[in-house]
């Protein structure tokens, strides 16, 4: 399955503009393909400001997140892959979610190999009334 991140980035996004509050991304600014004013990056992190007042022809694609706004007054295209994203949230009151850090792209996790029993032998399933 593709990754629910985009989906989730896109509902939350929806949820905080509804609500008249200011969606803020904060974005690992670190990963590959991120393109942000890096003199505004601390602790190899970002946030942005992704209102629809602030973020000039905004994009929540399922890859990436473009769009263009100032910083200090300066005009820049901001580019920010999805996978680089670590949350979404209101400005003023902090509600919204975060991520946990990608590993490997969309590499999906090891499953368990399903000829070997499960610990404590057999499955057995049970009727119950």
């Amino acid at each position: 399955m593709t990754s629910n991140r985009p989906y989730l980035i896109r509902a939350i996004w929806q949820w905080i503009s509804d609500n008249n509050l200011t969606p803020h991304l904060l974005v690992n600014a670190d990963a590959e393909g991120v393109e942000i004013p890096r003199q505004f990056v601390e602790d190899g992190r970002i946030v942005l400001n992704v209102s629809a007042s602030a973020a000039r022809d905004l994009e929540l694609e399922n890859d990436y997140i473009s769009f263009g706004a100032r910083f200090s007054g300066t005009p820049m295209n901001v580019l920010v892959p999805v996978s680089a994203v670590l949350g979404i949230y209101a400005r003023e009151n902090g509600q919204g979610m975060l991520f946990p850090e990608e590993e490997g792209g969309d590499t999906p996790p090891e499953q368990p190999d399903d000829s070997t029993p499960p610990p404590g032998g057999r499955p057995s399933l049970k009727v119950v009334k």
